[in-house]
C-alpha cells in the first residue's frame, strides 16, 4: 500500500530583516551569521539576510555568507524596485544587491494606488514600468526573482484591477513568487482567503493565455504579451503569504492563505517584527505540518523548533515569551490538581500535541494551587517516587502551601521545592552551614556605582572558614563571598554562575516593611536552575536564594557522579 506524499510548502524566514524592525532589538554582524546558521540546520528553505546597501552591516554579513555558504537554505537579499524616472540598470541600490552574490533576490513594489501617487509621488504606469524594468534588469543578471507586493490586500480591496496589473507586471518580466503581503496587518482570515482565491483564478486564466488554449479570449494586454513572449513557455508564478500581526491575525491570515492555495509562508521566529509583529514560524510550522498535513521540514527538525526559538531569543536579547503556543515553556505546563490528574491519566486531556514533537516538554507546575497529583507528578520528573498513602507526600503538600501563604513562589522556582522534598522526606544532604554573614555598601558620590563588601563565615564537616569578597553590589559580593568560601572544598562551584536575578515587592502598600520575594537564576554551562527567598529584609530574601542556588548546583553534581560511578 502507498501513502500520498505531504504536500510541499516553502517557508521564509524574514528574521534577520523584517524581525530585526522590531523596537527594542539590534543585532550585530556576527549575531545575525549565527541565526541564520541556526534556521540552515532547521531547514528553512530560504533565509532573508537583510538589504544589501542600506546599511554596512547587511553588506558584510552577505560578504562573510559568500565566503561561508550556509549548508542548504537560499540566502536572500532584499531590495525595492527601482526609483521613478531612471533605468533599473543606473539604480545604485540595484548593484548593491548583485554583488550581494545570491542566487535568489526578494524585491517589493507597490501594488497599492495610494502609495504610489501619495509615497512613491509618480504615476501608476510609471510604478508598473517600475516593477517590469527592475525584474527583467535582475533575470537578465542571472537572478531569480521572488516578488513582494506589498499592502497587496488594501491595495487589492481599494482598486483590484490596478493591483492585479502590478501583479501581470511581475509575471510578465520573469518573477518566479508573487508574494501577497498584508503589510498593515489590516486584514481578516475570511478576506485573505477570498482575495488568494481570486488571484488564483487570475493567474489560471493568465495560465490559460501563456499555453495559447483556443477558447481563452486573450483580451488583456498581460495575455496578449505572454502570448508572444517566449512563445508561451513562460512559467506562471507561484503564490506566498506574508502576514503582520497588527490584528493578532498574523497566524490565522497566514493558515488561511494557504489553504486558499498559497505555496510559500513567509514569517519570522518568535514573531518579532514592527509594530505588533510579524506571522509566527514558531506557531506556523507545527500547525501546517502537524495539523494540516504539509511538508515543511523533516520530523527531527521539528523536534528541534523549541530550541532554535529560545536561541533566536537569547541571541538577540529578548527574553522568552514563556506563554507561546508550542514552544514557551509553558506552552505544556499544568497547574490545576483536576488537570494533572488527567494528563497523567491519559495526555490527550489537556494536550492538543505531544510536546516532545516540537522538542517541549511536558512540566507539572507547584503552587497553592496543587493538589496531591502535582507533587506526586512533579517529584517523578526529579527522580523521586511519593507513596501517596504515607505522610510525607501530604506534608510536603502542606509545607508547600504554607511557604506560598507565606510568598514563596514555587512554580518558577523548582530547584528550591527539590531541596524541601529532599527535606521534608529526611534526605537533604547538608554541604555546607551558613554561620553568618555581613555586607558593607559605600556609596561614593558622583560615582554611578556602588562598592560593597560581604564577609560571610561557614562550615564545612565541622570547619569554619571566614572569607570576604567585593562586588558592585550587595547580592554580588554576597555570591562572590560564599563561592570564595567554598570552591577550595567544592571546586565544580567554580563553573556556577548566577545568571538572572528578579526582586518583586509582595506587599507594597506597607511601605519599606513590605515583603520581598527574590528569584535567582543560576546555570553550570549545561543547566539552569531557579531558587527563590522571601523576606521583609532584600538581603536576607537575595542570601536564601542564592544558598540554595549553590545547594541545588552541588545536588546535580553529586547525582552525576553517582550516575557514573552506578
Amino acid at each position: 500500500m502507498t501513502t500520498n506524499p505531504s504536500p510541499q510548502l516553502w517557508l521564509y524566514d524574514t528574521t534577520l530583516r523584517d524581525g530585526t524592525q522590531r523596537e527594542g532589538l539590534s543585532v550585530s554582524i556576527e549575531d545575525k551569521l549565527r541565526i541564520a546558521r541556526r534556521l540552515d540546520q532547521l531547514g528553512i528553505p530560504f533565509i532573508e539576510g537583510g538589504w544589501p546597501g542600506a546599511n554596512p552591516k547587511d553588506v558584510q554579513f552577505f560578504w562573510q555568507l559568500q565566503e561561508d555558504p550556509l549548508k542548504q537554505a537560499e540566502i536572500v537579499a532584499f531590495c525595492s524596485t527601482r526609483r521613478p524616472n531612471m533605468t533599473a540598470a543606473d539604480e545604485p541600490m540595484l548593484q548593491a544587491i548583485l554583488a550581494a552574490g545570491t542566487r535568489w533576490v526578494t524585491i517589493f513594489g507597490k501594488s497599492w494606488d495610494l502609495h504610489v501617487t501619495t509615497g512613491l509621488k509618480t504615476t501608476l504606469e510609471e510604478n508598473l514600468a517600475m516593477i517590469r524594468d527592475t525584474i527583467e534588469y535582475l533575470r537578465s543578471q542571472g537572478r531569480r526573482v521572488i516578488y513582494d507586493a506589498e499592502h497587496w490586500f488594501d491595495g487589492y480591496k481599494h482598486n483590484p484591477d490596478y493591483a492585479l496589473q502590478t501583479l501581470e507586471a511581475a509575471i510578465a518580466s520573469g518573477a518566479e513568487w508573487l508574494v501577497l503581503c498584508d503589510t498593515n496587518g489590516s486584514t481578516l482570515p475570511h478576506e485573505i482567503s477570498q482575495i488568494v482565491q481570486d488571484v488564483n483564478g487570475h493567474l489560471s486564466f493568465v495560465s490559460q493565455c501563456v499555453a495559447e488554449v483556443p477558447s481563452v479570449e486573450a483580451t488583456g494586454v498581460i495575455c496578449q504579451e505572454l502570448m508572444t513572449k517566449d512563445k508561451g513557455q513562460r512559467t506562471i508564478p507561484k503564490i506566498g503569504i506574508h502576514t503582520h500581526n497588527d490584528s493578532e491575525m498574523a497566524v490565522a491570515n497566514a493558515i488561511a492563505a494557504v489553504m486558499a492555495g498559497a505555496n510559500m509562508v513567509q514569517g519570522t521566529i518568535n514573531g518579532y517584527g514592527e509594530r505588533c509583529g510579524n506571522a509566527n514560524l514558531c506557531s506556523l510550522i507545527p500547525n501546517l505540518q502537524l495539523k494540516l498535513g504539509y511538508s515543511c521540514i523533516t520530523e527531527d527538525q521539528l523536534t528541534q523548533l523549541t530550541e532554535a526559538s529560545r536561541f533566536v531569543s537569547e541571541v538577540v536579547n529578548l527574553a522568552p515569551d514563556e506563554h507561546a503556543p508550542f514552544v514557551g515553556r509553558s506552552a505544556f505546563a499544568h497547574k490545576g490538581g483536576i488537570h494533572v490528574s488527567a494528563v497523567e491519566r491519559n495526555p490527550l486531556t489537556y494536550e492538543h500535541i505531544q510536546p516532545e514533537q516540537v522538542g517541549n516538554r511536558r512540566r507539572i507546575v507547584i503552587s497553592e494551587q496543587s493538589g496531591l497529583s502535582n507533587v506526586l507528578a512533579k517529584a517523578r520528573t526529579f527522580g523521586i517516587e511519593l507513596d501517596q498513602q504515607k505522610a510525607e507526600a501530604r506534608q510536603i503538600l502542606q509545607r508547600l502551601k504554607d511557604l506560598e501563604s507565606e510568598g514563596f513562589q514555587f512554580e518558577a522556582a523548582e530547584a528550591s521545592f527539590v531541596l524541601l522534598m529532599h527535606e521534608a522526606l529526611g534526605g537533604r544532604q547538608q554541604f555546607f552551614e551558613i554561620k553568618g554573614f555581613q555586607v558593607h555598601c559605600d556609596l561614593i558620590e558622583g560615582k554611578a556605582t556602588s562598592n560593597a563588601l560581604a564577609t560571610v563565615k561557614v562550615a564545612v564537616d565541622g570547619k569554619n572558614i571566614l572569607e570576604a569578597a567585593e562586588g558592585n553590589g550587595p547580592v554580588a559580593a554576597l555570591d562572590a563571598a560564599l563561592r570564595k568560601a567554598l570552591v577550595n572544598f567544592y571546586p565544580q562551584i567554580a563553573t556556577f554562575e548566577l545568571t538572572d536575578y528578579k526582586v518583586r515587592i509582595l506587599n507594597g502598600h506597607t511601605g519599606t516593611a513590605a515583603k520581598t520575594r527574590v528569584l535567582v537564576e543560576s546555570g553550570n554551562g549545561h543547566q539552569r536552575w531557579t531558587t527563590v527567598g522571601v523576606s521583609t529584609n532584600i538581603l536576607e530574601a537575595s542570601y536564601q536564594a542564592v544558598v540554595e542556588g549553590l545547594e541545588y548546583g552541588l545536588l546535580l553534581h553529586s547525582q552525576a557522579e553517582a550516575a557514573v560511578k552506578a
